[in-house]
C-alpha cells in the first residue's frame, strides 16, 4: 500500500459523495479511488512528467476542503470581471449569491450539485468523454471532486456575455473541482477560468469540453494563486467537424503548477493555443500540450512564451500528432523563452508525430536573453537601464495580452502586468 492510501479522509470523503449520487457516478468514483490508492500521484519516471516532480504534494498530505472558508464579499466582487456572467467557487464550493445560474432554456449554466438533480442524463452521457489520458491527478480528481460547473448550449446558441468561473482558495487544503462544457452544433461561447487565493493549498482541477459541429469556444485560464500553492489543471477537448477552439492561459502564480491541454480535432477543425509563463522567485510552471489531428484539413497554432528570472523554472512540452488519414493538416508550434538570470531554467520539448504524407507541420524554439542591442538603443535615447529592460519585457508579454478579445479581461491583464512591473521597481529600488 502506498503512502497515499494511508491518508485519512480520502476514502471517507469519496464514500460520503457517492452516498448522495447515482450508482453510475458512485461506481466511477470508487474505481478511481482504488487506482489512486495503488498508484498515487505521477512520478518523474513517467516521460510526460520528466521535468516536474510532484513528490512535495505527496509529503504535504493535504486534507479535503470539506467546507468553504469565510471571506469578505466585497473582496470577491473585486475579482469579478464586469460585463460577464459569473460562477463563484470558494474552496470548490458553489456560492449561489455571487453567481448567475441558468437552469433551463437554450443555456444551462449551473453548479454540479444542481446539474445532478436537473440534468442527470446530460452528465451520465458526457462526463469523462473528453478525457483520453490516465494518471494519478485524474484519478484523484475523479474520486474526490466536490464542486464545479456544467455549461450546456443548445444548437445555434450564442452567449451575449463571457462566463467567468472564479476559483478562490482560502485554505491550505486540497480542492478537487470539475467542469463540463457541452456546446452543441453551431453554438458559441467565451469562458474565463480564474484561479486565485491567499493560501498554499492544492488545486486539482479538470475541465472537459465537447464541441459539436461548427461550434466555437474561446477559453481563458488565469492562474495567479498564492506563492506556496500547488496547482494541477487538466483541460481536455474533443472537437467535432468544423469546430473552432481557442485557449489562452496566463500562469503567473503558485509555487508548483502543471497545466495539461489535450485537444482532439476532427475534420476541418481549428485549434489555437497560446500561453505565458512568468516564473520568478522559486516558481515552477509546467505546460503540457497535445494536439491530435484525427481528420483532414485541420489547422492548429501554438505560441507559448516564458519569462524566467531569479530561480524560477519553466517547462513546456508540446506534442502534435497527425493520425493516418489526416491529410492537408496545417500545424505550427512556437515556444519563445527569455532567461533573465543565471539561476533560472527553461526546459522545452516540442514533438511532431506525423503519420500522413500530405501535411505542413513545423515547430520552433528560442531561448535567450533580452537583446543587448535593443537595450543599448533605448539607453542612448535617454531611457535608464531598468526602464529599458521593462519596456522590452512589456513588449514581449503585451503581444499575448493585446490578442485577448474580451475587453474586461484585457484591462485586467494590463493592470496585473502593471502591478508586476511596479513590484520589480520596488525590488530594484527599496
Amino acid at each position: 500500500m502506498t503512502q497515499t492510501a494511508e491518508r485519512p479522509g480520502y476514502r471517507r470523503h469519496t464514500e460520503s459523495l457517492a452516498a448522495q449520487e447515482p450508482a453510475w457516478l458512485a461506481g466511477i468514483r470508487r474505481q478511481a479511488l482504488e487506482k489512486f490508492e495503488r498508484g498515487g500521484f505521477p512520478s518523474p519516471r513517467e516521460e510526460a512528467w520528466k521535468y516536474t516532480n510532484v513528490s512535495a504534494i505527496e509529503r504535504k498530505r493535504f486534507t479535503i476542503a470539506a467546507e468553504p472558508g469565510g471571506i469578505d464579499g466585497e473582496h470577491i466582487r473585486s475579482l469579478l470581471l464586469p460585463e460577464c456572467w459569473h460562477l463563484v467557487l470558494i474552496d470548490g464550493h458553489f456560492q449561489r449569491d455571487l453567481s448567475h445560474p441558468a437552469l433551463a432554456g437554450d443555456v444551462v449554466l449551473c453548479d454540479l450539485g444542481a446539474a445532478r438533480l436537473r440534468h442527470p442524463e446530460l452528465l451520465a452521457e458526457n462526463l469523462g468523454r473528453a478525457v483520453d489520458v490516465d494518471h494519478g491527478f485524474l484519478d484523484f480528481n475523479t474520486a474526490l471532486f466536490h464542486g464545479g460547473a456544467l455549461i450546456r448550449l443548445k444548437p445555434g446558441t450564442r452567449l451575449p456575455h463571457p462566463i467567468q468561473i472564479l476559483h478562490l482558495q482560502t485554505q491550505a487544503a486540497a480542492i478537487p473541482t470539475r467542469h463540463l462544457m457541452v456546446l452543441e452544433a453551431g453554438a458559441e461561447a467565451t469562458v474565463i477560468e480564474s484561479y486565485t487565493g491567499g493560501e498554499g493549498g492544492l488545486t486539482a482541477h479538470v475541465t472537459e469540453v465537447l464541441l459539436g459541429e461548427n461550434a466555437r469556444l474561446r477559453h481563458f485560464k488565469i492562474q495567479e494563486e498564492h506563492a506556496r500553492a500547488h496547482h494541477f489543471g487538466g483541460l481536455y477537448v474533443r472537437q467535432s467537424a468544423g469546430s473552432d477552439f481557442t485557449q489562452t492561459q496566463f500562469a503567473l502564480g503558485g509555487f508548483l503548477s502543471r497545466s495539461e491541454i489535450h485537444v482532439r480535432l476532427a475534420e476541418n477543425c481549428r485549434a489555437t493555443l497560446d500561453g505565458l509563463h512568468w516564473a520568478d522567485g522559486r516558481r515552477h510552471l509546467d505546460s503540457h500540450t497535445r494536439l491530435i489531428h484525427a481528420g483532414p484539413h485541420g489547422v492548429s497554432r501554438e505560441t507559448y512564451k516564458t519569462i524566467a528570472e531569479e530561480r524560477g523554472r519553466s517547462v513546456f512540452q508540446g506534442r502534435i500528432v497527425v493520425e493516418p488519414g489526416a491529410q492537408k493538416t496545417d500545424a505550427a508550434m512556437n515556444n519563445r523563452n527569455l532567461l533573465l538570470s543565471d539561476d533560472a531554467e527553461v526546459d522545452s520539448k516540442p514533438q511532431l508525430e506525423i503519420y500522413a504524407d500530405d501535411v505542413k507541420c513545423a515547430h520552433g524554439v528560442t531561448i535567450g536573453q533580452l537583446d543587448p542591442d535593443a537595450l543599448f538603443y533605448l539607453e542612448t535615447r535617454g531611457i535608464d537601464a531598468e526602464a529599458a529592460r521593462q519596456l522590452l519585457l512589456y513588449g514581449f508579454v503585451n503581444e499575448l495580452i493585446e490578442a485577448v478579445e474580451v475587453e474586461p479581461l484585457r484591462r485586467y491583464l494590463h493592470g496585473r502586468l502593471d502591478r508586476r512591473f511596479q513590484a520589480i521597481d520596488l525590488e530594484e529600488n527599496p
